[in-house]
């Protein structure tokens, strides 16, 4: 079971209108950061506890994240953080690209608003620098989700926050994080140049081709990682 005492410290958060939301979003984001892998039990009591919320509110709040695909009810057992499968992956990445590639597509003329993509390409070169490659794994998804932004569609946004927070599941247990990330650094950049350069169609194949490469990799890195496990349990 995971440490929960760091969740006081989001308390403050909640305000004097604690909802279901409110503590899903609080749990959304320490799920994407890690604080809860894959595979760990949310205890009712001590996350309750710790957030000063009701077991009602809480096994809402659940219920919204297993609507989400973070969390599964495992029947007399609990709630647990999901265990992403290769499927799973594979299918992330699907909805990634027909909506990524979609939202750059239908960019209309330049110039477009790149600040939040050139910033978050600062972010993951300051972090590579750093050897933060968990720094770096976060600027990426902060990259592509403000490239979806370029959308301007609160719905898309919505959709991919969800996409974007399951596809950290599959971050948080693959090995050797560095060779998954790092050469997505320089991608990132080729991307926001051709959108810079108003090259609207380059960034959409730039991007085409990125996604498919990510793909392989995440799936290969995460099925070495399942090989990993599978040995280490025998």
């Amino acid at each position: 079971m995971a440490d929960v005492n760091g969740l006081a410290d989001d308390r403050a958060l909640l305000g004097r209108t604690s909802t279901a939301e409110r503590v899903s979003d609080i749990l959304r984001s320490r799920i994407a950061a890690g604080f809860f892998p894959p595979g760990t039990r949310l205890s009712e009591d001590s996350i309750g506890g710790a957030l000063g919320v009701s077991r009602n509110t809480l096994r809402e709040a659940f219920r919204l994240l297993t609507h989400e695909r973070l969390l599964e009810h495992q029947l007399n057992r609990g709630v647990f953080v999901r265990r992403l499968t290769d499927e799973d992956v594979e299918d992330i990445y699907r909805t990634r690209s027909l909506v990524e590639c979609a939202v750059v597509r239908g960019l209309g003329e330049p110039p477009y608003a790149v600040d939040g993509l050139a910033d978050a390409v600062s972010d993951g070169r300051r972090a590579a620098r750093a050897g933060d490659w968990k720094g770096v794994s976060t600027a990426n998804i902060h990259f592509h989700r403000e490239l979806v932004a370029l959308a301007g569609s609160a719905r898309t946004d919505e959709l991919m926050r969800s996409v974007f927070a399951e596809l950290r599941l599959a971050f948080h247990v693959v090995d050797e994080p560095r060779r998954l990330h790092e050469p997505y650094l320089a991608r990132n950049r080729q991307i926001l140049t051709a959108l810079q350069d108003g090259c609207r169609d380059e960034a959409e194949r730039l991007l085409a081709e990125y996604l498919d490469d990510s793909r392989r990799r995440v799936v290969d890195a995460y099925r070495r990682s399942g090989a990993k496990d599978e040995r280490d349990d025998g």
